[in-house]
């Protein structure tokens, strides 16, 4: 049922400790598609991230008993990590086999996996690069406006995070996003194909959503500060959007 999928990311509570042996670290892979020669835009690039990321998360094969519950039921209980690589080529067609969602928008893609140990990574994803995932292009800012309720995940402008970074950030606001609507709003917005956008805050929106955040209005990103920004720095905020 899509009710098993909901509850357990509005359940999410996150925190914990790593295990010893590093390889028993429990992380979400994602692969950015990032051709050489026709390279994507940033903004493209991070919905299609984020979209991926949720709707694997509330995909049936992720519902109780589906081949997907284990690994995201494990994820969910421990200290959720996200490792983003890129992809170009044959690369990136080696891994659409493996257990996962690719999204797309404007001509990007990305793709998420489902969730296992780091120490069984499939060859075909540890070998590919994790720095370099960085791309041209600003982030746009603004309202965006549309005719269909989706999600608007706000990235922080004091902080400067490669697309990598940024991916694995906008990936976490939209799970937890979906905690700012009903079981039925969801399953509508899913149906929908998890509509969303990612935009650039200004100092003053960033402002009027930490304090949403605070209220229980918005749902905001906390990073555990392993890469690029301090522990505790909140990197995104999600709210209810107008999106096209």
């Amino acid at each position: 049922m899509f009710s098993d999928v909901y509850d357990r990311l509005v359940g999410y509570v996150g925190g914990g400790t790593d295990p010893e042996d590093p390889g028993d670290v429990l992380a979400m892979g994602m692969v950015l598609r990032i051709e050489k020669s026709d390279p994507p835009n940033r903004h493209g690039l991070l919905v299609a991230a984020a979209r991926a990321v949720v709707l694997l998360c509330l995909d049936e094969r992720a519902q109780t008993d589906g081949l997907w519950a284990p690994g995201l039921d494990a994820w969910c209980d421990a200290r959720i990590r996200k490792i983003a690589r890129r992809a170009r080529g044959k690369q990136w067609y080696d891994v659409q086999g493996l257990w996962g969602v690719t999204a797309e928008h404007d001509g990007c893609e990305a793709r998420a996996f489902v969730p296992g140990r780091v120490g069984d990574v499939d060859p075909r994803v540890k070998k590919l690069q994790i720095g370099g995932t960085d791309v041209d292009g600003e982030l746009l800012s603004g309202d965006p406006s549309g005719d269909g309720e989706g999600l608007c995940l706000w990235i922080n402008p004091g902080l400067d995070m490669t697309v990598g970074k940024a991916a694995a950030q906008v990936g976490h606001a939209s799970m937890l996003g979906v905690a700012l609507f009903s079981l039925d709003e969801a399953q509508t917005w899913y149906d929908a194909g998890c509509p969303l956008d990612v935009r650039l805050a200004s100092a003053e929106r960033w402002s009027a959503l930490v304090a949403a955040a605070d209220r229980g209005a918005a749902a905001a990103v906390r990073d555990a500060g392993f890469t690029e920004v301090e522990p505790g720095s909140m990197t995104v905020i999600a709210e209810r959007a107008r999106i096209d």
